[in-house]
């Protein structure tokens, strides 16, 4: 039997791991379900048909190769029971937080009897910022290797708990105060981050949409392509990639117009930020968060709630 099997964020941190020669067979976790229907079951046809669907309307290039860059991925994981322990490699932020729920849900989910342990980068002593495993040196990496987290029952029916409820339609159950008591230290900010990205009762418009037009109104940007490096820079505990962040700004074109070579925000989107104008109907589309629409509920930045309309 081997010893360990690593589950990676991505093709990049697995590369640099084999290249540091740190032990263990591998699965890289090539999917993005911060975005998009879920389905609890990721054994399920329903949970494949969901995803590929998802991919074919948002990002058409990468459907057809889904069962080869995923379902090969969670098939080799699907195997841990030939593995003593399995080491997931996951972030701070949304994007690896949502994936590492419900890998922890597979896993249970395939009565894996082993060791479950994370190694997950955020703080790092010295540093005001928070830091991906990607910005991490080689020494530090290999560092949080050695303290990684060994999971506990607790943790483990946690994660299972709250991927089911992410993949269900009442999202008023996931609550930042579930976390407390869990060895995810960045989790009850990651379900914070959630709420967010529904509609705020007051403008209409989510906290990565707001955050967008005031970067547009505070710097001088001259590109889209500029405007996501800032976006990118400036997320907080989303994790968004380029690619979902550039489907936003493509969406969000109405609110800002190039003049004079810069990005600058129309008068309805100063209104926006000064006023309160709720847009709520002009940026209505359809889109999933899990089970549910982004339009299913609505945020008030006051009290942090969430109100399902």
């Amino acid at each position: 039997m081997s010893k360990l099997l690593h589950v990676t964020n991505g093709d990049s941190l697995n590369d640099r791991l084999l290249a540091l020669k740190v032990k263990g067979d591998y699965a890289v976790w090539r999917e993005m379900l911060c975005e998009g229907k879920t389905v609890a079951n990721l054994a399920s046809e329903e949970f494949r048909a969901a995803r590929i669907s998802f991919f074919k309307s948002n990002y058409p290039e990468h459907a057809g190769s889904y069962d080869d860059k995923f379902g090969s991925q969670l098939a080799i994981i699907a195997d841990a029971h030939l593995y003593e322990e399995v080491v997931l490699w996951f972030e701070y932020d949304l994007f690896c937080h949502i994936n590492m729920l419900a890998c922890i849900s597979f896993l249970r989910a395939i009565n894996y009897k082993g060791i479950v342990s994370l190694v997950c980068s955020g703080r790092v002593s010295g540093e005001k910022e928070l830091k991906g495993l990607s910005q991490l040196s080689d020494q530090q990496l290999l560092a949080h290797y050695k303290d990684k987290t060994t999971l506990t029952n607790h943790d483990i029916f946690l994660a299972d708990d709250l991927w089911r409820l992410y993949c269900g339609n009442d999202h008023l159950k996931l609550k930042p105060q579930r976390a407390k008591d869990a060895s995810f230290i960045y989790l009850s900010n990651c379900i914070s981050a959630h709420k967010e990205r529904f509609p705020h009762v007051q403008s209409g418009l989510n906290t990565l949409e707001t955050n967008m037009l005031r970067l547009i109104r505070k710097y001088e940007i001259k590109t889209e392509k500029q405007l996501c490096g800032y976006m990118l820079n400036y997320q907080g505990y989303y994790g968004y990639g380029d690619i979902q962040l550039f489907k936003m700004i493509t969406r969000m074109r109405p609110f800002f117009i190039l003049e004079n070579d810069v990005l600058t925000l129309t008068e309805e989107s100063n209104n926006i930020l000064d006023t309160g104008k709720n847009v709520f109907q002009k940026i209505a589309y359809s889109c999933n968060l899990g089970g549910v629409s982004k339009y299913d509920y609505t945020y008030d930045e006051n009290n942090h709630q969430l109100t399902k309309l």
